[in-house]
């Protein structure tokens, strides 16, 4: 995993390439704007891993977040990069993208657990998610913990909150 990837902060030049995979990766009720992604990429570039294939230099995939000292997930979070405080003591995740050329090898599983370190080292205390009923599991092998149903109507499903405390 470590030799075929290279792991590290989203770069400007790259907004593109995470608006296309965004794109593929979410139905377009759950997908963030081109938008929403551009000032993610602007504003928040420190809270993206990006996962890079070193043979063929483009994202395989990625997951972004805002930093807060909230402790609810809301679906502001998602449009609003107004909210993203980068001495947040928590991380409320917003997407993790992988795409479907690069899934079943444990790259989502190898991103998350990068980024919990990551953040860890800089003092974040928690790591905040929504999720479809569907990928409850997934998030709960990787240690975080079902908190239940979500106040997040985000795209007009049925969510789960999840926190892992790094």
């Amino acid at each position: 995993m470590t030799t075929k990837y290279e792991f590290r902060n989203i770069r400007p030049e790259e907004v593109d390439q995470a608006i296309q995979i965004e794109q593929i990766c979410f139905p377009p009720n759950e997908a963030c704007s081109a938008k929403s992604m551009k000032e993610r990429v602007a504003n928040a570039p420190e809270t993206f891993l990006v996962a890079v294939d070193k043979e063929t230099g483009k994202i395989a995939g990625f997951l972004n977040g805002v930093a807060t000292d909230e402790d609810v997930f809301r679906d502001e979070f998602f449009t609003d990069i107004t909210l993203h405080d980068p001495s947040g003591k928590n991380i409320m995740l917003l997407g993790l993208d992988v795409l479907p050329e690069y899934r079943h090898q444990g790259l989502a599983r190898e991103i998350m657990s990068r980024y919990a370190a990551r953040e860890q080292e800089k003092g974040r205390k928690c790591l905040y998610l929504t999720c479809l009923d569907n990928k409850v599991e997934m998030y709960k092998k990787m240690g975080y913990t079902d908190d239940g149903i979500s106040g997040s109507l985000w795209g007009g499903e049925e969510w789960h909150d999840m926190s892992r405390k790094i």
